[in-house]
């Protein structure tokens, strides 16, 4: 009991200390290093915002949604056309959209923060409506099926973009988007002020996550995943509870689309590779913990940390057996630790924590205050 209790600060502590010692090391400044971790900690938050949201779905609503890369792509790309100014006509590039000077009101620095907002609300939207759209035919399904048909509407979002080139340019990038706060601040600092943004986007993520699953509402969605005929028994509309919870979780999806699209400055097809954009945000859930916020955030560090690892290890002077094949370590590094993960701990690092209702658990403290059973209505 004792070593599970440790095994989450361990894990922790060693991957930050690998990370930190393999970046300062081949940096060799300070400086490097510093700008280094803020790309990474951005990244990372990120992902973080992508966990959350299937936590949602998967965690609480038990909807297996394996085509996170459809809700991604399209939170990226309608941010982009949101904040990027019209296209050239006799440019190469083309794209629909353009309407980041329309929402840019002259005061108070407007240009320079409302059409993000505009772009995160219109890619939460866009994302919304398409899991509305997805949710109609396809949440009746098992979960099997329901999976697979994920995935192919991902893929099919994919070729259209690649096929249909006057949408978003096509197979070639999507470039020139801008950050926020861009043109108050030089590269080099402006790097962790969009860290600042991103951190801010998470905690408010997290926090309406952490007020709706604790609300009424939330506990429903919880009762659909432990059991749906018992649910439906007690008189809730299963579908439209699943529908709710897979649209709450793709409109969080599209807001995490936007901001990689901010931080990145460019976006393609390739992008949106269900190696990333898919496969590493269940990976990181499994690992950290379906059922608990804390847990998705954790196993979003934990697994983007161990992937930054295995790309420093490149910079390293390697035997070219090694060298040659780090990408597929790195891909078995990711495999064993959910294999392990779901062997030796399989709720994960932080695993889910059983509540019936923050009310009761106030309740239960005030009617015995002496008792330390009474304070202590989760489990390990």
């Amino acid at each position: 009991m004792r070593f599970e209790r440790m095994l989450t600060p361990l894990v922790l502590l060693t991957v930050t200390g690998l990370l930190v010692g393999t970046t300062l090391e081949r940096s060799r400044s300070l400086d490097g290093t510093i700008n280094f971790l803020a790309f990474f900690a951005t990244t990372a938050a990120i992902y973080a915002v992508f966990s959350l949201a299937l936590n949602v779905q998967w965690g609480y609503t038990g909807i297996f949604n394996f085509g996170v890369a459809a809700f991604f792509l399209v939170g990226a790309y309608t941010a982009a056309i949101f904040v990027k100014p019209p296209a050239d006509p006799e440019s190469s590039v083309r794209y629909v959209g353009g309407f980041g000077e329309v929402f840019s009101p002259p005061f108070l620095g407007g240009d320079q923060w409302v059409p993000f907002l505009v772009a995160m609300l219109a890619a939460a939207i866009a994302s919304g409506l398409l899991a509305f759209l997805l949710a109609i035919p396809t949440l009746r399904l098992r979960e099997d099926y329901l999976a697979i048909t994920t995935i192919g509407i991902a893929e099919l979002l994919r070729r259209i973009v690649i096929q249909e080139d006057y949408l978003v340019n096509g197979s070639r990038s999507l470039i020139g988007i801008p950050k926020p706060f861009s043109g108050y601040f030089e590269a080099d600092t402006n790097r962790f002020v969009y860290l600042a943004v991103v951190v801010v986007v998470l905690i408010v993520v997290f926090l309406l996550v952490e007020r709706v699953i604790r609300s009424p509402w939330g506990r429903v969605l919880r009762a659909l995943k432990e059991d749906e005929i018992a649910t439906a028994a007690s008189g809730k509309n299963v579908f439209a509870f699943k529908m709710q919870g897979f649209i709450l979780g793709a409109m969080f999806m599209g807001v995490g689309g936007a901001v990689f699209a901010f931080s990145r400055g460019s976006i393609g097809p390739t992008t949106f590779d269900h190696f990333f954009a898919t496969f590493l945000i269940w990976a990181m859930l499994i690992v950290g913990g379906s059922g608990n916020n804390w847990g998705a955030i954790a196993g979003a560090y934990v697994v983007w940390g161990i992937f930054t690892i295995t790309l420093n290890l490149q910079l390293y002077d390697l035997p070219s057996l090694i060298e040659s094949r780090i990408s597929f370590i790195r891909d078995f590094l990711l495999g064993l630790l959910i294999v392990a993960i779901l062997l030796l701990r399989p709720q994960g690092l932080i695993p889910e924590e059983r509540r019936v209702s923050i009310w009761l658990d106030r309740r239960m403290r005030k009617s015995t205050p002496g008792d330390p059973a009474a304070t202590n209505t989760s489990e390990p």
